[in-house]
């Protein structure tokens, strides 16, 4: 059997050779071990008697390119979309969805004991639809003015004319702007759109290269005609050592409104948002449940998801956020509750204030992770109960490794699947003090 037709071309490389694929690994390849070495092949499935091609050698690994499934499994199913393998947005399509929950779950498992973590005998697992449930999406323009997102192995754009993980409202928009655009003066470089969980409501940034400030109204003005739920536009401009995009223009409200367990979120341009509509509300949920008390903090609060929430349970709740973008939606989002927002760098707020003892601490921090100036901190408070949000198996298995030798034990671990058809993968893990 040849590989899907929505697999690339193959790059050129050594002579073919059979292998066996024994498991997924963190990342989106599958291992195989054909002369003994690790090879991670993309686009297999564990079980499969393949022919790959080696096209990158490392000293401790190979990568390589699927030519042939000689022998297939029940669980390989055809792609959703007619760009899978070729797109970089998506790593499982191929497998129905049961088997890529079970795949997060092994590695998720491997990775945490592979760094010396125990895992609990039971992970949970959050999840919902595997389709239409991606809320925000940046979509770059290639030459021709076509949208697309960035090829699986080059920066070179890969034109869609669908994306099943997204709300259609997304795709919807992205095409409007491209024949907007081509019969137009502003020539966008990049757009990213955001939606509300009803597709009722977008936000829409533009990237070009060049100051564009008066072709930006009229193309906003066709724009919101063709897409009525447009609610907010900015113009931003990138010079080409390809720093920070600059805003040079905005349209309509600076931010919408998005429903979310119960509560009115405003979301501004560029502020970070959890991007699963569909698993937003369990999230929360997940989080935030059965935690009240005099004193909560939310450490990397983005618009103040989980803050708002611990609110109507906490006598007081402190927000800290660092990000520009989101900090005065975090503000708005806390306004007349319990909640306190507080501008500031995660590692300097527990600087200054790491003689106060909150019940219970959430941390929500990017891929990097916390860090071992931030776990000795949090090591030093010593709440009875810390929420860690992870979205990296591998630097939160870094901190709870430091966490679980200050004193911390595991109370719970759930897997939330905000990201199907993808690697990616995000933990909520409950420590308790003990």
């Amino acid at each position: 059997m040849k590989p899907s037709a929505h697999q690339p071309a193959q790059k050129k490389g050594g002579e073919p050779q059979s292998a066996r694929i024994e498991k997924p690994i963190y990342g989106g390849a599958f291992l195989a071990r054909p002369e003994g070495k690790a090879v991670f092949v993309p686009f297999a499935l564990p079980g499969e008697q393949v022919r790959v091609r080696i096209v990158e050698e490392k000293r401790a690994y190979a990568t390589a390119e699927l030519e042939e499934i000689i022998i297939s499994v029940p669980e390989r199913i055809e792609p959703a979309c007619r760009h899978f393998g070729v797109c970089g947005g998506c790593d499982y399509q191929h497998a129905d969805y049961v088997t890529q929950l079970a795949f997060k779950q092994a590695i998720l498992r491997e990775t945490l004991e592979r760094g010396g973590v125990r895992a609990p005998e039971e992970i949970a697992v959050l999840d919902a639809s595997p389709w239409a449930y991606r809320n925000r999406i940046r979509l770059a323009f290639d030459a021709a003015g076509n949208p697309g997102y960035r090829s699986r192995r080059s920066h070179a754009i890969v034109p869609i004319a669908e994306c099943p993980i997204a709300a259609p409202l997304l795709v919807q928009a992205a095409w409007a702007a491209a024949e907007i655009a081509r019969h137009g003066t502003l020539r966008p470089a990049e757009i990213s759109l955001f939606c509300d969980a009803a597709e009722t409501a977008l936000l829409a940034s533009i990237v070009t290269t060049s100051p564009a400030r008066a072709r930006f109204d009229p193309f906003i003005q066709e724009f919101c005609e063709r897409i009525p739920a447009l609610q907010g536009a900015e113009l931003a401009t990138e010079d080409r050592a390809k720093r920070q995009p600059r805003t040079v223009a905005q349209w309509g409200q600076p931010a919408l409104n998005y429903r979310a367990a119960g509560f009115d979120y405003r979301v501004g341009h560029g502020a970070f948002f959890q991007v699963n509509r569909w698993l937003v509300d369990a999230l929360i949920e997940r989080v935030t449940a059965g935690h009240r008390g005099a004193l909560a903090w939310d450490l990397f609060a983005g618009v103040g998801l989980f803050a708002r929430r611990l609110a109507a349970s906490f006598a007081s709740v402190v927000a800290v956020e660092s990000a520009p973008a989101a900090t005065a939606s975090l503000a708005h989002n806390l306004s007349g509750t319990t909640g306190e927002a507080v501008a500031s760098d995660t590692l300097a707020f527990l600087r200054r204030r790491k003689a106060e003892r909150p019940g219970v601490i959430v941390v929500d921090p990017p891929r990097t992770g916390l860090g071992p100036e931030i776990t000795t901190l949090l090591a030093e408070i010593a709440a009875p109960m810390l929420v860690y949000v992870s979205c990296d198996p591998a630097t939160l298995t870094r901190d709870l490794r430091a966490l679980l030798a200050s004193g911390y034990a595991i109370e719970s671990l759930a897997l939330a699947d905000l990201f199907p058809q993808t690697f990616h993968l995000e933990t909520v893990v409950q420590l308790r003090r003990s």
